[in-house]
């Protein structure tokens, strides 16, 4: 009877060190999101008094893989910019593989259609100009040659803009937050 119980007790010593050791390699390895950073934003032909009723947003999104063990397939990322409730102009960066612990720059630039244009601009000289930006797209890991399944990231800024065209509040770069439910709801519609 005393070989049982304390070979019951060393038994369960061992499950419960193998669940302990699962659990701290579970948390090490598991994947983080990525981070997503607008930098280098401005309006070029916001203080051209010849300004056409056209106007552009140049932009460049940093994406940083915090990971050391996985690489992240991008799905095609949806980066939507918003004045108020009005949609400014939209853009979609193509699918991509980036590897581990790096980043990547996409340098590019938005079409601001005419109507919005001119509205924008007489906010952005009055400086009280704000621009929202809504990114979605779905991501896959991959850690030592498995791939997960497919996660989606939804993310969201304010880009407050000075009479320059440029991010103003001694800001140099937005970092894109995990967006509310409530756009997280309007986004997947999208997707």
């Amino acid at each position: 009877m005393c070989g049982t119980k304390s070979f019951t007790f060393w038994f369960l010593q061992i499950i419960g060190l193998i669940g302990l050791l699962a659990l701290c390699l579970w948390l090490v390895l598991r994947p983080r999101s990525p981070n997503y950073t607008i930098v280098n934003f401005s309006v070029p032909s916001v203080n051209d008094s010849n300004a056409s009723d056209h106007g552009i947003i140049q932009y460049e999104l940093v994406i940083d893989n915090p990971n050391k063990n996985s690489g992240i397939y991008y799905d095609d990322i949806f980066l939507i910019f918003y004045h108020g409730v009005d949609t400014v102009g939209n853009n979609t960066i193509p699918s991509f593989y980036q590897r581990k612990d790096r980043n990547s720059r996409v340098l590019n630039h938005v079409d601001v259609d005419t109507p919005l244009w001119t509205a924008l601009r007489s906010a952005i000289l009055n400086a009280t100009a704000e621009l929202r930006v809504d990114l979605s797209t779905n991501i896959k890991y991959k850690t030592w040659g498995i791939k997960s399944k497919h996660h989606g990231s939804h993310r969201e800024g304010n880009i407050p803009i000075g009479k320059d065209g440029k991010i103003s509040n001694n800001k140099k770069k937005v970092k894109l937050r995990y967006a509310s439910k409530r756009l997280k709801l309007r986004a997947t519609r999208f997707l």
